[in-house]
């Protein structure tokens, strides 16, 4: 067995509102989403990653940082919310509800 059997292919995602960055990497398939994240260094491009508080998902599905990847899979950092969807919804109905008052 070659020693390329062990390696995959993946991407790690990091969106800002003007700028998508995408970090393609050929790694070592037994590598955690936290090694190829730190690997790919987009944590010395944007600083204010924080892989302890931002959310990660593989293809839109929720991963933690000991996750394995599969061969050409997308990593992608999430950033913080700026609002809680819940909390707009809730005002949004009771402004709705004041209208018609």
């Amino acid at each position: 067995m070659s020693t390329d059997s062990n390696l995959i292919h993946v991407e790690v995602v990091y969106a800002l509102p003007h700028e998508q960055r995408v970090f393609a990497l050929v790694v070592n398939k037994e590598m955690t989403v936290k090694e190829i994240i730190e690997k790919s260094g987009v944590l010395a491009i944007y600083p204010e990653v924080d892989l302890d508080k931002n959310k990660l998902g593989v293809f839109s599905r929720n991963v933690k940082l000991d996750a394995t990847v599969r061969d050409k899979d997308r990593i992608e950092i999430y950033r913080p919310l700026l609002a809680d969807p819940k909390e707009i919804r809730r005002k949004r109905a009771e402004q709705a509800k004041a209208a018609k008052a």
